[in-house]
């Protein structure tokens, strides 16, 4: 699929913000818990035992995320990722993929740590889940227990990402953070493994997501520089994107074995293509990965507002949409409070 300006569903009209973006991708945040706690995103030192998370019905109930889903497709919106913190340890998820993938026209994927994925995957399948992207950091065990900090072993992750690809949940996409001085010297193991296994890799900067990660430009390794320190040894050319507002910039090897995807958020923003909007655990809508603040949704549902009242919001926050944070990064935005990515996914 190669078309860079797909047509609007039938009988739905484009909604745009005020730079001219699209609404087609919601991110929903099942859980705002975790059973890793990955030094970028939710560090021990700050989510710790007693950290309190959010209480059961705090959390939006399948319905509700279901309701707000159906709202959503008729604005225009054609997938949906499943995100957490680690959505597999929501219960019963599965009932939710069902639910959703009853949506008539819906892509609907999932992000994991695939820490639960040997388990699950056949489920997922079967309740119509299309595919999964895993997070991994590192082949390395040491490392990879490192950076998820719980002494969480590699070897069960990749035996995740077999499970998966048994039970169809393809293409799988391995997304892997790179942080300078931890696992920059993963990058080439990654890249080797995965193009042997035939399943595609990202390598993502390492951003200044939420407010507790200590994030600093330092710690940034380029997506050039990845992409250089690759192609030396396995030599690559560009690709064309899939679809207008892809977040990664593909690159496949010359000899036709296979691709990598980059994502720069950090050197190359791609705000002017962003087409996504999240739906935090609690409920609450953000219009940028960095944002600050939400929109409260929950409310509505349980306030008795009908889906027309609750689809002028949507359209309305959507409207009003500036957001262009990568655009415009610099060290004092960096230290902003921004949501945690634990609440909104990636």
């Amino acid at each position: 699929m190669n078309d860079l300006h797909p047509p609007a569903t039938l009988g739905r009209p484009l909604l745009r913000d005020r730079l001219g973006r699209t609404l087609r991708d919601l991110r929903v945040s099942v859980t705002d818990r975790c059973n890793f706690r990955c030094v970028y995103c939710m560090p021990k030192e700050v989510f710790g035992k007693d950290y309190q998370f959010l209480e059961r019905k705090e959390l939006l109930s399948f319905e509700e995320i279901t309701r707000l889903a159906r709202i959503f497709t008729e604005q225009g919106v054609e997938k949906i990722r499943l995100t957490g913190g680690e959505p597999l340890i929501r219960r019963n998820l599965e009932q939710l993929v069902a639910m959703l993938a009853a949506i008539p026209g819906l892509d609907l994927t999932l992000t994991t740590n695939g820490s639960l994925l040997s388990q699950k995957a056949r489920s997922l399948k079967d309740a119509r889940l299309k595919r999964v992207t895993v997070s991994l950091d590192s082949l390395d065990d040491a490392v990879f227990r490192r950076m998820n900090d719980v002494d969480f072993p590699v070897t069960r992750v990749l035996a995740g990402i077999d499970a998966a690809a048994e039970a169809g949940l393809a293409p799988i996409k391995v997304n892997m953070v790179v942080k300078r001085g931890m696992n920059e010297e993963s990058i080439l193991p990654m890249a080797r493994f995965f193009r042997k296994q035939g399943h595609i890799l990202r390598f993502i900067e390492y951003m200044d997501v939420g407010h507790t990660n200590g994030w600093r430009m330092d710690d940034v390794v380029t997506a050039r520089e990845i992409v250089s320190l690759i192609d030396a040894e396995m030599p690559l050319e560009p690709a064309d994107p899939n679809y207008r507002g892809e977040v990664a910039e593909r690159w496949r090897y010359r000899d036709g074995s296979g691709e990598i995807g980059v994502i720069a958020s950090v050197t190359q923003a791609f705000c002017r293509d962003c087409t996504r909007v999240r739906l935090s655990t609690e409920g609450k809508l953000y219009t940028c990965l960095f944002a600050t603040h939400g929109h409260d949704l929950r409310t509505l549902l349980r306030g008795g507002a009908s889906d027309a009242e609750i689809r002028d919001v949507i359209h309305a926050v959507w409207a009003k949409r500036t957001d262009r944070y990568s655009e415009i990064r610099t060290a004092e935005t960096a230290q902003l409070r921004k949501i945690e990515m634990s609440y909104i996914g990636g």
